[in-house]
């Protein structure tokens, strides 16, 4: 080989390395700099429940954070896998994530015998933002004003009573599912396409009684638009002190709940899923946010990505018991 040829093969090498070069440091100019433009977080919901409103509480301060709006894109229908469906076809690029609760990514992988998407594979966790404890609530005109007494009147006239949730399939529909197993009553269930319509049809008397997050009841509750009977977490809550629980009032093995996390499509890249759990971390730390959540009857609740994916985990080995044990799979 002359010295010509050897001086055109460095050459040809030189300029190679320096495209990979100029791609990886516009690659990496890439991570650092987002966002650069607005970012659409899916909640998998109509606007009004509970999902909804602690999303909206997190999405203005990370637009806040990073400079770029957040905008909050409600995609409610089939228990929350709609949207989960749309934002597991979306470019993984960080600019659309999701707003998961315990129905959406611990429950429904189990409830629903066929998902137009893989629970497993589809979604890279983020974060756990929030902890949400239920309420049992019941329409005014209901002549019960206790679980002692619901379950009464539910025993006299089966099927009689109805029970609204947000859709097939998510925590709400669940919990009041386990809370008939525990009170051996039969209570018709009302499926809505979200909380904020269930939560309407409640308080003008279509359907006699919901199981929701009390950030999503609490306001019309103290309103008296709402009765409340019992908590169905372990513990009581600051938004309404006065409630007992469902242990408190008698009823053992119905304990319920739900929670709030960020998720982006599988394959964002690890840079911006960290820059995103960083971020969440420090809205979580801000004394607005954690009044603003207690007051709606939620708990700020962070964490690690792992701790996160382990929670997802633990939760849907616990549903899916509750679910083949009592044949609740939907179709």
């Amino acid at each position: 080989m002359n010295t010509l040829s050897i001086l055109n093969r460095c050459l040809v090498l030189l300029k190679a390395g320096l495209l990979t070069l100029l791609f990886c440091t516009g690659w990496v100019q890439a991570q650092t700099q987002w966002p650069s433009k607005a970012v659409t977080l899916v909640v998998p919901f109509a606007p009004g429940g509970g999902t909804d409103i602690g999303s909206r509480i997190v999405a203005q301060k990370l637009s806040q954070l990073w400079g770029q709006s957040v905008l909050v894109d409600n995609r409610g229908g089939a228990g929350g896998n709609l949207g989960l469906e749309i934002v597991s076809r979306a470019k993984p690029d960080g600019y659309t994530l999701l707003t998961g609760n315990v129905g959406t990514q611990s429950i429904n992988p189990t409830l629903y015998k066929k998902l137009n998407y893989n629970p497993d594979t589809s979604f890279a966790p983020i974060g756990l933002f929030a902890e949400l404890p239920f309420v049992l609530a019941v329409t005014p005109s209901l002549p019960a004003n206790s679980v002692k007494e619901l379950v009464a009147l539910a025993k006299a006239s089966p099927d009689k009573l109805t029970y609204a949730s947000s859709g097939n399939g998510g925590s709400p529909h669940l919990s009041a599912e386990t809370f008939k197993i525990a009170t051996g009553t039969q209570i018709l269930h009302i499926p809505y396409k979200g909380g904020g319509a269930a939560m309407t049809d409640l308080m003008s008397g279509n359907v006699h009684m919901i199981f929701s997050s009390v950030l999503e009841t609490s306001a019309q509750i103290k309103a008296g638009k709402l009765k409340a009977l019992a908590i169905s977490s372990k513990n009581r809550v600051s938004a309404l002190p006065d409630v007992p629980t469902l242990e408190e009032s008698g009823i053992n093995g119905a304990e319920s709940g739900s929670w709030l996390g960020l998720l982006a499509p599988a394959g964002t890249p690890q840079p911006i899923v960290d820059k995103i759990s960083q971020s969440l971390q420090q809205v979580l730390a801000m004394p607005d946010v954690q009044q603003q959540l207690i007051g709606q009857g939620a708990v700020a609740k962070g964490g690690t990505t792992a701790e996160f994916v382990n929670l997802i985990a633990n939760d849907r080995r616990r549903y899916a018991k509750i679910i083949l044990d009592n044949k609740l799979v939907l179709d």
